[in-house]
């Protein structure tokens, strides 16, 4: 069985490793990873080296990327990834392509597929994120794809109100549970070598990306989170840098010149999954709008502030702080999450993304349709009664 599975960017690569490791191990699939994105992007870091560092064979490397983040660039991106995938997936035939997420990109590769009847296994749809256009990629997504598997049951029954057949909807947890549970991490000295930093004083872990529904806001917002830490001196930051959507350039230069003039505070491209999970089992804070702030970070007993509407929606843990874009509210945050009551808090919560069992559901599940030829592109829309 020939299953393409796509990568666009090193967040989603690392979600997926155990899906292409594991498969990888079973003689019943012919694995083809697709590299797209700002895997093959200089100013990203060229992040599919994280790939080969694997001992993962990429089957092929597709570039789509402008040198603008400006929203025609994004769309003029699309129309590239449209474009090329449809020469990719006519030359390969896959049985299955496996798409993880809500990218432009990803939405792109999709709609190629869908027009070569190339059937898709979609990750972590029905999830709702009102601040970002990632909300109606996400769902587009959903309606381009066969099985779909879920991080939670609310999320799958969502995709069901989508439309969608319960019977091809899983819910499977979250990969990222699954990779704390199965990585083995750094210890602290191990990470500070690794990184060329002091980690002696407590530290916050910050990643902000565009929040792509707000015109011409990302500047603005972004100037409020780092005026907010410049408040703290008695913290280190380690940054991670935002990713290729529209303004994502503008904030990776204003932390390039953060980093210049605060010497408490570093930023990388790309920590890689090992280093990132290891940074959040030391770190003192998650800041900033992404997901794994949401997902990941609870499972580790630390505070996360989630700031403005990028994740609203979402479902959270009660070690969330949820504040406003605003310098006075990160800042208040701030103090509220390093204080010790809540901190106390944040050690004890549950985290509702699952068991860490999600790859081998996943595959099992895509086994037993592709052998038992189960799928049937030609899919009704389920009905829900409406009381």
């Amino acid at each position: 069985m020939k299953i393409s599975i796509l990568t666009a960017t090193r967040a989603e690569y690392g979600l997926l490793k155990p899906i292409i490791k594991k498969m990888n191990l079973d003689s019943s699939f012919d694995v083809r990873v697709v590299v797209t994105g700002t895997h093959l992007s200089p100013e990203f870091g060229l992040t599919f080296s994280e790939i080969e560092q694997d001992d993962i064979k990429i089957d092929k490397k597709i570039e789509i990327l402008l040198s603008s983040d400006t929203p025609v660039a994004i769309a003029k991106s699309m129309g590239l990834a449209l474009v090329s995938f449809a020469d990719y997936f006519d030359e390969l035939k896959p049985d299955l392509l496996v798409v993880l997420g809500d990218r432009y990109e990803t939405l792109a590769v999709c709609t190629a597929a869908m027009n070569l009847r190339v059937p898709i296994a979609h990750l972590y749809g029905g999830e709702t994120t009102e601040g970002a256009i990632d909300e109606s990629i996400r769902h587009a997504i959903t309606k381009l794809s066969y099985l779909h598997f879920t991080s939670t049951e609310e999320y799958r029954k969502r995709v069901i109100q989508l439309g969608e057949d319960p019977s091809r909807v899983f819910n499977v947890g979250a990969l990222g549970i699954e990779n704390i549970h199965n990585q083995t991490l750094l210890n602290k000295e191990e990470l500070e070598s690794s990184i060329n930093f002091s980690l002696e004083k407590p530290y916050a872990i910050v990643t902000y990306h565009p929040v792509t529904l707000d015109a011409n806001s990302s500047l603005s917002q972004f100037e409020s989170l780092l005026d907010a830490c410049k408040k703290f001196k008695e913290m280190n930051f380690i940054f991670t840098k935002a990713n290729a959507d529209v303004d994502g350039r503008i904030i990776n230069q204003l932390i390039d010149n953060f980093i210049e003039d605060n010497s408490n505070a570093i930023a990388f491209n790309s920590l890689g999954m090992k280093r990132y999970l290891s940074a959040l089992k030391y770190g003192s804070i998650v800041i900033g709008n992404s997901s794994s702030g949401l997902i990941e970070a609870p499972s580790f007993g630390i505070p996360t502030i989630n700031i403005g509407d990028r994740q609203k929606g979402r479902l959270q843990a009660g070690s969330v702080i949820n504040c406003e874009p605003i310098t006075s509210d990160i800042e208040s945050a701030i103090s509220l999450a390093l204080s010790n009551e809540f901190k106390n808090r944040a050690s004890n919560v549950t985290n509702p993304y699952g068991d860490g069992n999600t790859s081998m559901k996943v595959i099992s599940t895509i086994k037993d349709y592709l052998l038992n030829k189960k799928i049937n592109l030609k899919k009704p829309f389920y009905n829900i009664e409406v009381k």
